[in-house]
């Protein structure tokens, strides 16, 4: 039995709940907002037009204000002013939010202060805009089947570009943080919840409203600079550049504020004998991705303010005509971009890491080697940014460091890489789904780290810098790195978040149909590049359409893999629901210590953990906690 009492509640009306503080009284006075802002905006405005927006006939700073009103609106209508409000009227702190609709549909599209249930929250969430960013891909690669007969036109396909690869940076930096570090965090640390719980679902319902603004780009003519927004192009864009400004805005106060609850958390409720030596080593790809978020997130912010400033009230910190710098955003875009590479691979890093013991059955090789390398990837991570510059005219004296500290980053990605081979060596291994991601995620981003090498040094960068090749390169390191992990993750703890089974069939289907066609499609890719085809340019040479439409073909494939991964999801968590068994896969972790479901307050009594993480082929008792009898022992778990 619980050993909290719980108190009945007597069952709100649908109707009521319907016209409370939830999505949908986010969503109308989010268009009340809008409309506010946009009006106050013409006011302002007046007939003090810039040259670009007189020539565009827009309003950046209505629309500016209509985003900043309208986004205002949304967390109003979601609840976010209740507890500051009712704190200031004198009413004591609570957590109602997450007691009162502890079970039912509605908790997911209102505020909640459960961790569990805003993990859900952001998976569902980044999954949509995954398949978002997908299907632009879809479409880039029907544009390029012909090297000159275009399908959308120049324009559409640079928007179609540049809304790709912002979807996916901005959204797929918080996949893996998002649902697994908001689920997992409190469970292996033993604490019953987040440092700041209200914090943790401001961070999801920005994120949301910034996939949102990022859409509206294509009702304003969308933007032509790709996912870095290069400046003073970007100054010179249509209204759909507004859109980009806004959704990294959004994206990058929800970097920080995630990062901020992740650090506090860990650093100051760890449970009874969680050490920092002791800490599973996801936990450590989670700290490291948090300080990179909590420091370079600002510095986007920060970048992305002064070239909305340029837009509305005329600075000229980007225009070399009056004095500013484009190489000022380049500076301020990379400090942020390229930690923002390690942000994405850091957590798949400890998810690897945490799953190869369990299908080994035996310790982490290496542990402090893999911590010395996480840490080691996020302090050099500082130190590379300019080596985006070298072929934008930086001072040749600096080429030298920026090669020299570019490659030095591989040493410690290659302890990572150790780690991970010294336990696959002689280990019992289960050719489970998620091991199999696993794998595969060695295979590819070994190739995104050996081509890196040609991209880090100036000579051949000459060659290969804007190309294919680099983009290439770029999806083996990110897609390869990251998405390949974040199945690993969803096929292994999903079961355990929602209490069902993923069918094995679609799943292996999933797996193969998804690597195959990954490397079919962008293994090709290193070919085109290095033969000449630049990126986010419409037209090719003739000769390449062969390769072009082998990549197209495949790149349909891969988006067909991903169906198959949509209609296991829906057959197997909506309709089958297949009961998953509590522990499928014998972890030693205490998130499968857990009853299921994992209740809201998560423990009866706070765990005692003991010295080893994974206790993995030694023998050791079951753990003492089962619902409500002794302390939890956070290595137990049978057999080993």
């Amino acid at each position: 039995m619980s050993a909290i009492a719980v108190t009945a509640r007597p069952q709100t009306p649908l109707w009521r709940r319907l016209l409370g503080f939830n999505v949908l009284t986010g969503i109308v006075l989010a268009v009340g907002g809008y409309i506010l802002g946009h009006f106050i905006g013409d006011h302002i405005h007046g007939s003090n037009l810039n040259y670009y927006s007189a020539q565009a006939g827009q309003n950046d700073i209505a629309i500016f204000l209509g985003y900043l009103l309208g986004v205002v609106g949304f967390l109003v209508g979601l609840g976010f002013a209740n507890y500051p409000l009712r704190r200031m009227l004198g009413h004591p702190p609570t957590l109602a939010e997450k007691e009162s609709e502890a079970h039912g549909t509605l908790r997911y599209f209102s505020l909640s202060t459960d961790h569990k249930v805003v993990a859900m929250q952001y998976l569902v969430g980044i999954g949509f805009f995954f398949f978002v960013g997908g299907l632009n891909a879809m479409l880039i690669r029907t544009e390029l089947l012909q090297p000159n007969t275009h399908v959308f036109g120049a324009n559409q396909y640079l928007t179609l570009v540049g809304m790709h690869g912002t979807m996916m940076m901005g959204m797929m930096t918080s996949s893996i943080l998002g649902p697994f570090a908001n689920w997992l965090l409190p469970l292996m640390l033993g604490t019953r919840r987040m440092a700041f719980p209200r914090v943790e679902a401001l961070t999801f319902w920005l994120l949301m409203a910034a996939g949102v603004v990022l859409i509206t780009t294509v009702f304003w003519g969308g933007f032509q600079t790709g996912w870095t927004g290069y400046q003073p192009l970007g100054g010179q864009g249509t209204a759909g550049f507004d859109a980009y400004i806004g959704f990294f805005i959004l994206v990058g106060i929800s970097m920080c504020f995630l990062g901020f609850n992740l650090l506090a958390t860990a650093i100051t409720m760890r449970g009874p004998g969680m050490t920092w030596s002791r800490l599973p080593i996801f936990i450590w790809g989670v700290l490291t991705t948090a300080i990179l978020m909590l420091l370079a997130s600002p510095m986007l912010a920060a970048a992305l303010m002064m070239a909305a400033m340029d837009r509305t009230v005329q600075t000229t910190f980007f225009d070399p005509g009056y004095g500013g710098s484009s190489y000022l955003w380049q500076n301020l875009f990379w400090v942020f971009g390229h930690p923002e590479v390690y942000i994405v691979a850091l957590p798949g890093f400890g998810i690897v890491l945490e799953l190869l013991p369990v299908f080994t059955r035996k310790p982490l090789w290496g542990y402090r080697i893999a911590v010395a390398g996480m840490l080691g990837v996020a302090f050099l991570s500082w130190f590379v940014w300019q080596h985006h510059l070298f072929m934008s005219g930086i001072n040749a004296d600096l080429r030298p460091f920026y090669m020299l500290s570019t490659e030095l980053i591989s040493i410690p990605t290659g302890f990572i890489f150790l780690a991970a081979m010294g336990t696959l060596w002689r280990g019992r291994i289960r050719f489970t789904i998620p091991m199999w991601f696993c794998i595969a995620w060695a295979f590819n981003f070994l190739i995104g780290g050996i081509s890196g090498v040609f991209l880090s040094d100036v000579p051949s960068d000459v060659l290969t810098h804007g190309s294919f090749f680099s983009m290439a390169h770029f999806h083996y390191t990110i897609m390869g790195g990251l998405v390949f992990t974040f199945f690993a993750a969803i096929y292994y703890w999903v079961p355990r978040m929602t209490g069902f089974k993923f069918n094995e069939l679609l799943s292996k289907i999933h797996f193969w149909s998804l690597f195959i066609a990954f490397n079919a499609t962008f293994g090709p890719l290193f070919a085109v590049g290095w033969l000449g085809q630049p990126r986010r340019v419409v037209t090719y040479p003739a000769f390449l359409q062969g390769l072009n439409i082998w990549v197209s073909i495949s790149a349909y494939v891969l988006g067909l893999s991903m169906l198959v991964f949509l209609v296991n999801v829906v057959w197997s968590q909506l309709f089958k629901r297949e009961p998953a068994e509590a522990n499928p896969w014998h972890s030693k972790s205490i998130e499968f210590q857990l009853p299921t479901p994992v209740p809201v307050h998560d423990f009866d009594r706070l765990p005692a953990f003991d010295p080893d993480p994974y206790p993995y082929g030694e023998p050791v008792q079951v753990p003492a906690y089962a619902g409500g009898g002794g302390p939890a022992i956070a290595s137990g778990g049978g057999e080993a």
